[in-house]
């Protein structure tokens, strides 16, 4: 039993749930404390929760969406020395069951989405078909676009404005959506220098990336500049969303731009033996430190005003 779940969690990179979950969490607080401005109504039971929604649907969906690319990919990955060892390529998990795995991924994530009807909040539910599309949509983006790593990016994105939706669609606005652009242009950014470790490989499958299309020197550059775009719009989000983002947010920002630097740093034109140290581990620190200091930070100021944001 342990080990099927253990090829279960490998066979969607379950820990990869790290990068984008930290931002959902941030813009569920955010939402209700009203983000800019306002303070939202629910009583903390129930925004603990709607919080617990929040988690087990963007895990489900998730999930979904990257068993979908493994079934779709799984000949790709075959031809990839990196991926063959994947647990569809090497047979211990069967198609029929990275389908049944699929199902039931989906199934829960609509099952918790519709579960919101009960708050009187029916976005969820009604987003739920267009989002679970975006996400495997992405499987095939590689195939017609040279823009698969943004398509990424908004995969991950949209993750914060989702969990806002669903917390109080009606003080959705600007923060959500300029935390959304920075996390899409962070995760399209880190995903350009992950792929270029496949770059000799995707040239010769056909498969488009910016690597692949331009070169790793061009690629860095562009990756760059995703993230100093990313580090631009976290800014944003601070100043938009005072004073429940302040200071613990602001050094937050601040230890990500040096993450990314250090990322950047590791990888070079002609050396890629650094990436997966760049990809998860630089990565999995700035998520889990601007999503931990803005939670923080929407507490400690929605205390001090009177005020619980749960």
């Amino acid at each position: 039993m342990f080990d099927t779940c253990r090829q279960y969690a490998r066979f969607v990179t379950l820990s990869h749930s790290v990068f984008a979950l930290p931002f959902a969490l941030l813009g569920a607080f955010l939402a209700k404390a009203g983000g800019a401005a306002r303070v939202s109504s629910p009583s903390s039971g129930q925004f603990v929760v709607e919080l617990a929604l929040v988690i087990v649907a963007m895990v489900a969906a998730r999930s979904a969406a990257m068993a979908f690319n493994r079934i779709v990919d799984v000949r790709f990955d075959a031809a990839n020395p990196r991926t063959a060892d994947r647990p569809m390529v090497t047979g211990r998990i069967t198609k029929r069951q990275a389908w049944g795995f699929f199902a039931t991924c989906a199934g829960v994530f609509f099952a918790t989405s519709a579960v919101f009807f009960a708050f009187d909040n029916a976005w969820p539910i009604a987003l739920a078909v267009p989002v679970l599309a975006v996400l495997c949509g992405y499987s095939f983006a590689k195939r017609f676009t040279v823009w698969c790593h943004v398509w990424l990016g908004v995969s991950l994105g949209i993750s914060p404005m989702a969990a806002w939706l669903a917390i109080s669609p009606d003080t959705f606005g600007l923060v959500p959506v300029a935390l959304g652009a920075a996390v899409t242009c962070w995760v399209a950014g880190f995903d350009i220098l992950y792929a270029l470790q496949d770059l000799a490989v995707d040239r010769r499958q056909g498969l488009r990336s910016i690597p692949a299309t331009v070169g790793p020197v061009r690629a860095l550059w562009i990756s760059r500049a995703m993230h100093i775009a990313s580090v631009a719009g976290l800014a944003a989000v601070g100043q938009l969303a005072r004073p429940r983002l302040g200071g613990l947010y602001g050094l937050a920002v601040a230890a990500a731009t040096i993450t990314l630097i250090i990322e950047q740093r590791l990888v070079r034109p002609n050396d890629f033996s650094r990436v997966n140290n760049a990809f998860f581990t630089c990565n999995g620190m700035v998520s889990l430190v601007l999503g931990g200091a803005g939670i923080v930070d929407v507490v400690l100021t929605g205390r001090g005003a009177g005020v619980s944001p749960g």
